[in-house]
């Protein structure tokens, strides 16, 4: 049985951040509530939550800012953008700060607690689980890849993708798979999320044995040499 999850929403609309708040909690989780995000900061230290429900647009310190302070140190919890600002452009900023989902508003409070669900279960893993990719030992659990005694830390997202790719080691694996997977859908600024998100784990990867080849318009193969 999963531990209760604590929630953390950062929204300045009190009205709806209460009703969103009752209905996550009759889900069984935990919520507890910032009315902007200077409030939320402080919460994030006091509570140290599982996932944040972030609101974009507030005074004193935005959802942005407030998801870049946080990454500085933290790349394990989730964050979740719920906003009606549904740019191509804040969306891409989003994910750039290593948000997990980006959620626009209106938005229907079942679909939401779906996603939450699907997200806390693709966290559950093992700890035992490792991958050896030629001289790399890929960690899940702990977003890491470790070559020749180097370290290097992974974002939640970035972990996920390296984990499907790992789990079909030599053989390809579809970027809308991926998408869907990850994102929850395949639009066209997701895509655009996934190529960036490939290139910072290409990065990460200094073992020469090990590539991630791209496959024209289909998808990914995660290839050791």
């Amino acid at each position: 049985m999963r531990k209760p999850v604590k929630i953390l929403l950062v929204d300045d609309d009190l009205r709806n951040s209460m009703l969103l708040k009752r209905f996550i909690e009759a889900e069984g989780f935990e919520v507890i509530y910032a009315n902007n995000g200077n409030v939320g900061l402080e919460m994030y230290k006091e509570y140290h939550p599982d996932l944040i429900l972030l609101d974009i647009n507030m005074p004193e310190l935005d959802g942005f800012e407030m998801a870049r302070i946080i990454r500085q140190n933290d790349k394990r919890v989730i964050i979740f953008f719920l906003t009606d600002r549904t740019d191509k452009v804040d969306r891409l900023h989003g994910f750039s700060l290593k948000g997990n989902d980006y959620i626009p508003k209106p938005f229907y409070p079942e679909e939401l607690i779906a996603k939450i669900n699907e997200r806390l279960d693709s966290l559950c893993i093992s700890h035992d689980v490792e991958y050896k990719l030629g001289d790399t030992i890929f960690r899940p659990n702990l977003s890491s890849l470790t070559f020749k005694g180097e370290t290097h830390s992974l974002s939640v997202r970035q972990t996920e993708i390296l984990q499907m790719l790992a789990e079909n080691l030599g053989q390809p694996v579809d970027r809308d798979l991926i998408l869907e997977k990850i994102w929850g859908d395949a639009s066209y600024s997701n895509s655009l999320a996934l190529n960036v998100q490939i290139s910072y784990i290409r990065r990460l990867i200094n073992d020469p044995s090990v590539t991630i080849i791209s496959i024209k318009k289909k998808g990914y193969i995660l290839s050791i040499e």
